[in-house]
């Protein structure tokens, strides 16, 4: 399609075209049933089908190992704000954050409202232009987890070197899902909302470890349960169809791609180009963030007065670059380069920048 331009957008995602093609060809009548995907019982076979190649493709793509279990489950990350503190944590238990921007910070307030909540780091005394060491991390004891945000949307900051702690981590990935390998022996539970990077907005996938589910609270409603989750397959009320459909289809295309590997390779590629871009523009592009921080899929950028930064978006968008303005709480520049997001679409960005350059420096 000639018509298609470069979506920077922090999500809902980039897709893959392939990936919307084939929907579209489907939409209509699925598989020769007269009646699309959506219109079907969530109980019948078509969806039954679709819904357990995704469990299958997200914990394959992923390298999920055999102990955990892989939930779909409507609400979003935010969602799972609440319902990690309300499964895993017990009257004596104690839950250690790491502050590291706006979603920790979300993730920080609504565990508060459920148990005992602590900073094990906090980045606010830097501006959040970097994550922790793990010599950094204070834990106390009693600790039942730690939870991790590996990527801040916003911020432009990533997780560079895993936690290297006594105590499990539990890690909200919705921006950089499925963009590089984790090591799974360190988490008790992951998880994510699709709408960053592997699909329309409607779902988190959550990633938990089977023996911790004996162990979760079952003083809550029922939805909000991780063992009745598991126990009915994601499938206990009326499941978010169009997603879990798109996200397989997505994993397919991850899958055909070259998985988790090429994922990641082409994560650093296009990153890099965009940080060069940066870094060997003088001062006139400025990224605030430290260079080990520095998020694959979310590169934040400054230009010298934020008059030149709304005439960059501006003509931008007339160039068909869409979606770079940064976050309304912090203003700037943001290039959102996620998975399906192809490198000529950076490329083509670098050059903008560099001609924009030229003409306004």
């Amino acid at each position: 399609m000639s018509n298609r331009k470069h979506n920077f957008s922090a999500g809902p995602c980039t897709l893959p075209l392939s990936v919307l093609e084939e929907a579209q060809k489907e939409f209509v009548d699925y598989q020769g049933a007269g009646m699309s995907l959506i219109e079907m019982s969530h109980r019948g076979k078509h969806f039954d089908a679709v819904a357990n190649e995704a469990m299958v493709l997200a914990k394959e793509v992923f390298g999920a190992p055999d102990d955990f279990s892989v939930l779909f489950l409507q609400g979003g990350a935010l969602l799972q704000f609440s319902m990690v503190p309300m499964n895993l944590l017990g009257a004596n238990d104690k839950a250690a954050y790491v502050n590291s921007g706006t979603w920790a910070k979300g993730a920080i307030t609504d565990a508060r409202e459920y148990g005992n909540v602590y900073l094990a780091w906090d980045g606010e005394s830097d501006n959040f232009t970097r994550m922790p060491l793990s010599n950094e991390l204070q834990l106390e004891e009693n600790t039942r987890y730690l939870h991790i945000t590996s990527n801040e949307t916003i911020g432009g900051i990533r997780i560079h070197e895993w936690p290297d702690v006594n105590v499990p981590l539990v890690g909200d990935m919705s921006s950089d899902y499925m963009s590089r390998p984790i090591p799974w022996r360190k988490f008790d539970l992951v998880y994510g909302g699709v709408q960053k990077n592997l699909g329309p907005a409607g779902m988190a996938v959550v990633f938990v470890r089977k023996s911790i589910l004996e162990h979760t609270n079952r003083n809550i409603g029922r939805y909000l349960r991780y063992d009745i989750q598991e126990e009915k397959g994601s499938m206990f009320n009326t499941p978010p169809v169009f997603t879990i459909y798109m996200l397989g289809k997505v994993l397919k295309w991850m899958k055909a791609e070259g998985g988790l590997q090429a994922m990641e390779h082409n994560a650093i590629k296009k990153s890099g180009l965009l940080y060069d871009a940066i870094d060997g523009s003088g001062s006139f592009y400025n990224c605030p963030v430290e260079v080990a921080s520095r998020s694959h899929m979310n590169v934040v950028f400054r230009l010298p007065s934020e008059e030149l930064e709304q005439k960059f978006i501006a003509e931008a968008t007339q160039s068909d670059l869409l979606n770079l303005k940064g976050h309304r709480s912090v203003g700037g520049c943001r290039a959102s380069i996620y998975n399906a997001l192809p490198y000529e679409s950076v490329a083509a960005l670098v050059d903008f920048m560099q001609t924009f350059q030229k003409t306004n420096a």
